[in-house]
């Protein structure tokens, strides 16, 4: 028989069937078909093909069931979409005639957010900050038992309280403590003035214990209780910053008769106040970044949703940057203030101690004060004559006599410094506690901020002490202990004699 040769005959399953070499199919294969590269690439490619139909048929679906003149979502969006479309469509008039408007748009929309991408980084920028932890510190506060139980923990810088001219009581902020007072302000100008400030923290801040039913009520009654304890006899002074403001608002409505004036810088307002005009609100408000309205909006509605994100933010292990952790801009000075060793070191040990007991809810406690019913109005402040009109009789007779009248309101000095570039606490508010409270004295201070007026300026500490007390005069000179025992001896000696 002939042998036959040339090419092998066919194959199947590996094995060969005639030929002269035994050649194994996968060797064949590599030989006459595509490299491991290629049959990778076509296999993605392949998938892509997959992944593309499933995209038309979801498109096509959308189509069907969603974008036709009878769906839901067509009628609900087909007015509003095309009043929006009316009035951007002179905006087509900058395309080329050949272009489709909602490609092109679509386009240059796509090319605008990658490029607004790209500009947000910075290859420039400086390394990033070195994370500071948030330390733990032993209890060092003296502390005060109210009538009620509980431990309030306090400060005290300045003279003493035999020779204090002037007492200054002074609640902290939101994100602060008892270190706070008046940051940065030398002991030489409290020896000047005669000053005795006292700082104390609010409940659950610091060392000071928690309140189970927190008002602005309770909060003035605290203070009233304190100065009490620590031998203040005399009308003192209130001094305070952005949101501790609100328990000096409420100490001198329910307190009046023992503060002599307050020194109020940049002070809170309640946003949700029905005595403010809505302009006012509205320049209030379109000064705060969306995650501050959010916080507020929360604290108003549903403050129970605040413990998940005060949690992330004001109880961390590391310290984060003043902007990021209370979610606002900052002005010009404010930027440049932030930003000195000195004012960082004062900001963190004062967070630290803040939040030392770990507990979130007296910050949520203290947001929702800000935002709910104070109970009162800045309006009842306003010194006006209160007369008992009761009866035909009565109000004739006030009208010729005032001994049935009798003023309301705070009789004491308030004066009020604002920073026109403070963008924590907007200008509006202050405009409208002119408004309302006309007796107060406004500084308006240009180019200042936030922070910039109140923190290490020891000329603004002065300025601000020259307004409240005028001449310093130093501290009170303490009374003479030797008259007594003169007069002792003197005693003794007239008993010696007559013996």
């Amino acid at each position: 028989m002939e042998q036959v040769r040339g090419r092998d005959t066919w194959t199947d399953s590996g094995v060969s069937y005639a030929g002269d070499p035994l050649v194994s199919s996968t060797t064949t294969s590599f030989e006459s078909g595509e490299t491991f590269k290629e049959q990778a690439l076509g296999f993605v490619m392949a998938w892509c093909e997959i992944l593309m139909e499933l995209g038309r048929g979801f498109r096509d679906i959308l189509r069907q069931n969603l974008v036709n003149d009878d769906s839901y979502v067509v009628r609900k969006l087909r007015g509003p979409c095309s009043k929006v479309s009316k009035r951007l469509s002179f905006l087509n008039h900058f395309l080329p005639e050949d272009r489709d408007p909602l490609h092109a748009w679509s386009v240059v929309f796509f090319v605008f957010i990658l490029a607004l991408a790209a500009i947000s980084v910075d290859p420039n920028r400086e390394a990033v900050a070195p994370v500071v932890k948030v330390r733990k510190h032993p209890p060092s506060a003296s502390r005060v038992l109210l009538p009620d139980g509980r431990y309030m923990a306090y400060r005290e810088q300045g003279v003493s309280a035999e020779t204090a001219r002037f007492s200054l009581v002074a609640p902290h902020s939101f994100l602060s403590s008892r270190l706070a007072g008046l940051p940065g302000v030398k002991a030489s100008l409290l020896e000047e003035y005669g000053v005795r400030l006292v700082t104390y923290d609010l409940p659950g801040f610091g060392e000071s214990d928690p309140h189970p039913n927190r008002s602005l009520n309770s909060s003035a009654m605290d203070i009233l209780h304190l100065v009490n304890a620590v031998n203040v006899s005399d009308k003192f002074w209130l001094l305070c910053h952005s949101s501790g403001c609100i328990h000096a608002w409420a100490s001198l409505r329910y307190i009046p008769e023992r503060i002599a004036g307050a020194a109020m810088l940049a002070p809170t307002v309640s946003p949700y106040d029905p005595q403010m005009t809505k302009e006012e609100m509205k320049r209030t408000w379109e000064k705060w970044l969306p995650r501050r309205k959010m916080m507020y909006s929360l604290a108003r509605r549903f403050p129970k949703l605040l413990a998940f994100f005060y949690r992330k933010s004001f109880l961390p292990e590391k310290h984060d940057e003043i902007e990021k952790l209370l979610s606002f801009s900052l002005g010009k000075k404010d930027k440049l203030l932030v930003e000195e060793p000195e004012f960082e070191e004062f900001w963190q040990r004062d967070v630290e101690e803040s939040v030392r007991q770990g507990n979130i809810y007296p910050f949520i406690e203290e947001a929702v004060l800000q935002v709910s019913n104070w109970g009162f109005g800045i309006k009842e402040l306003h010194v006006q004559k209160n007369c008992q009109t009761r009866g035909l009789l009565l109000w004739l007779k006030s009208l010729y006599s005032q001994e049935e009248c009798e003023l309301a309101g705070f009789l004491g000095l308030t004066h009020i410094w604002q920073g026109l570039d403070d963008r924590v606490v907007p200008p509006s508010m202050m405009e409208y506690v002119e408004r309302v409270l006309p007796e107060a004295v406004i500084h308006k201070l240009p180019n200042e901020g936030h922070f910039s007026y109140f923190y290490f300026c020891d000329q603004c500490h002065k300025h601000m002490f020259a307004t409240l007390f005028g001449t310093p005069q130093g501290p009170v000179e303490p009374p003479e202990e030797t008259t007594f025992e003169e007069d002792k001896e003197v005693k003794e000696e007239v008993l010696q004699v007559s013996v």
